[in-house]
């Protein structure tokens, strides 16, 4: 990568002096014309990840965090942008791969991707009220209603809160596959601990 004419052509570029990659923190209005220089000029052809970021203690609070690899040259490149009042340009005009990756972030951590083709929800239903990632929602999550009142009428079902005990967000010691949840028994709740 010519990492002196990315700074050349993008003076407002900072350089975050990423150990294991270079790295980039870039303005939203300056995002498109940087990834189109990493593609068109520098050969950074696949998009490889896009993935919304929060930081509790910074201002913006959100941002996005983009890694480009160049298929040619085997390098990679990362780009943080701050989300503005949560919102960032949608790369996915540039990268039609970044669309899921978009929807996801905005699904997930409420960050707007102006120019998307299509921003809705992909994991949640389009009501549901919150966004799961940040770092203010509850661990064992908030009970809301089934989205489908037919649904909730014939099972009587609720979204209930996920039980914290031996949970899958408490660490239960010992090997990593012994701690990991789908290699549990999940039949278990508050009442009764897992087997």
């Amino acid at each position: 990568m010519d990492a002196a004419a990315l700074s050349s052509r993008f003076s407002a570029l900072r350089d975050l002096a990423g150990k294991d990659m270079p790295t980039y923190e870039t303005a939203g209005p300056d995002l498109l014309a940087v990834v189109k220089f990493l593609r068109d000029e520098q050969g950074f052809d696949l998009l490889a990840d896009l993935c919304g970021v929060e930081w509790k203690d910074r201002t913006p609070r959100f941002g996005v965090v983009i890694h480009l690899l160049s298929t040619a040259s085997k390098e990679y490149v990362r780009l943080h942008v701050p989300a503005v009042d949560d919102r960032v340009p949608s790369v996915s005009s540039l990268h039609p791969g970044a669309n899921w990756h978009e929807r996801e972030a905005y699904d997930m951590f409420g960050i707007r991707f102006d120019g998307h083709p299509d921003l809705r929800r992909i994991l949640m239903w389009d009501a549901y009220p919150h966004h799961p990632l940040r770092k203010d929602f509850p661990l064992a999550g908030i009970e809301v209603p089934l989205p489908a009142a037919d649904v909730a009428a014939i099972t009587g079902q609720t979204v209930e809160p996920a039980p914290m005990m031996g949970g899958p967000f408490v660490s239960q010691g010992g090997r990593m596959s012994e701690g990991e949840p789908d290699a549990l028994d999940q039949s278990w709740t508050e009442e009764r601990p897992k087997s």
